[in-house]
């Protein structure tokens, strides 16, 4: 590459192609060449620091109470309304529920994988087959298992499990809507809507 000075050809600059270097949180999973140079795994350190920013967060939020509007006349409470839901107040399920026979493919309902060890909600989700969603391909499973084989690796305690709300809008918009206004309140890291603020580590 030439540079021009005041009009005048300088010498040639060798042009260096950048090596990304991303660390790789779950090696497991293999993303294409061109995108990321040999991924490295993450350190027990590095791990727990990226667990505890998303901890610290998660339970500021829960801390606090949402803004109090006044209005002119008593309002009954919106069942469906976000800053009422908190995925680790529900019962958790185990998550190789799908393996088990089902009458029918389930019901709509909003899906929150946790890991309860940690007290972190780790992804949202949404469905009208609470029985078939799972059972299909689905990226958050390989997020989970890399996840877990990097806690193994390190000796380190998790307990990764499925919840489900099902007090949830049965039209599939209106039941989208609800499922992003809580990834972006509870800031999952799983969910491709806050890998700008956590990193893709398991990309």
């Amino acid at each position: 590459m030439s540079v021009l000075l005041d009009n005048q050809l300088v010498g040639t600059l060798p042009v260096i192609p950048l090596q990304p270097n991303q660390l790789n949180l779950f090696p497991e999973v293999k993303p294409t060449p061109a995108r990321r140079a040999e991924g490295l795994v993450m350190s027990a350190d590095a791990l727990l620091k990226w667990k505890s920013q998303i901890l610290d967060y998660q339970q500021k939020v829960r801390e606090s109470k949402p803004p109090q509007q006044t209005a002119l006349f008593d309002l009954a409470p919106n069942h469906c309304d976000p800053d009422r839901i908190d995925p680790l107040q529900l019962s958790v399920r185990s998550l190789s529920f799908w393996r088990m026979p089902a009458d029918s493919p389930g019901d709509a309902c909003l899906y929150f994988v946790v890991d309860s060890a940690a007290g972190l909600i780790l992804y949202v989700g949404e469905t009208c087959r609470s029985n078939k969603r799972w059972k299909g391909i689905h990226a958050c499973k390989d997020y989970i298992a890399s996840y877990q084989d990097l806690h193994y690796r390190y000796e380190m305690k998790t307990a990764v499990n499925i919840a489900f709300w099902w007090d949830t809008p049965t039209d599939r918009r209106a039941r989208q809507e609800l499922e992003l206004s809580l990834i972006l309140k509870w800031r999952s890291p799983f969910n491709k809507e806050n890998w700008e603020r956590w990193g893709q580590p398991f990309s």
